[in-house]
């Protein structure tokens, strides 16, 4: 690497620490902490509760006063999401999988999608950011896709740990695996590129306003980043199906 890269390298990481300081209005500890079940980042752990309560308040608010007639904003927001993606469930799954599985799809996706949004809220930070986060709720899909194959197909599901031939079984096995990384390093890595670009903008933008200790970025790219937001957990939540779908279906 030349000289003129090395200090290129060195201004640019100086840049985000400055940002990240800025942003740390809330004094969160940059090193993980031990809880007793492992080091972890504090400042996941708060924006993950945040999140939590922000899903609470909004299905609560949209479905507190339920009409047919009159139905409002909120109510037709959250009756779309939940009809488009039991269609999706039902196409890839079966009326009576979809049924059964809904309460899980509905809640994955809004959790991702406020998930997703936090971080460009200044000051904030998107708990998907946190790889550990996206792992362990791929895993968690993962675990779960098994299981309901063994529930469906009993022990005949792995079968297809064979197929075509028995000297698949190494291949199969490694591509199985392999899906809960991808699954949980897709998401993870679009929102914190994101979120990293959000803070070079911020960096390198003289002119931009500050609220508590924060920055209002680039309108253009904020949008793109909401958008981003809405992909990401519409494709987590999508391959969450896909799977399900894979591991439970007659014939694989």
């Amino acid at each position: 690497m030349s000289a003129a890269a090395e200090g290129h390298e060195a201004q640019s990481q100086d840049i985000l620490a400055k940002v990240h300081h800025d942003l740390n209005v809330w004094g969160f500890p940059d090193e993980p902490i031990d809880l007793g079940f492992g080091p972890v980042f504090l400042k996941t752990i708060v924006m993950t509760w945040i999140v939590m309560v922000l899903v609470i308040i909004f299905t609560v608010s949209a479905t507190r006063n339920m009409q047919l007639k009159r139905p409002g904003k909120l109510q037709l927001m959250v009756e779309e999401m939940f009809l488009f993606l039991r269609g999706l469930a039902v196409e890839n799954l079966g009326t009576k999988k979809a049924n059964s599985l809904m309460f899980l799809v509905f809640s994955l996706f809004i959790y991702l999608l406020f998930s997703n949004l936090l971080g460009l809220v200044p000051t904030m930070m998107s708990p998907t950011a946190d790889v550990n986060t996206t792992l362990g709720m791929s895993l968690s899909v993962f675990i779960l896709a098994q299981v309901l194959g063994l529930y469906y197909k009993g022990p005949s599901y792995f079968k297809h740990f064979v197929q075509p031939f028995v000297f698949f079984l190494p291949i199969n096995i490694v591509e199985e695996l392999s899906k809960p990384l991808t699954h949980g390093f897709r998401i993870f890595g679009n929102i914190y590129a994101g979120e990293v670009l959000i803070a070079v903008l911020l960096g390198l933008i003289p002119i931009t306003a500050t609220i508590f200790g924060g920055f209002i970025a680039s309108v253009v790219w904020l949008s793109f980043s909401i958008f981003v937001g809405f992909v990401q957990a519409f494709i987590f939540t999508m391959l969450t199906i896909v799977y399900i779908s894979m591991s439970s279906a007659e014939s694989h």
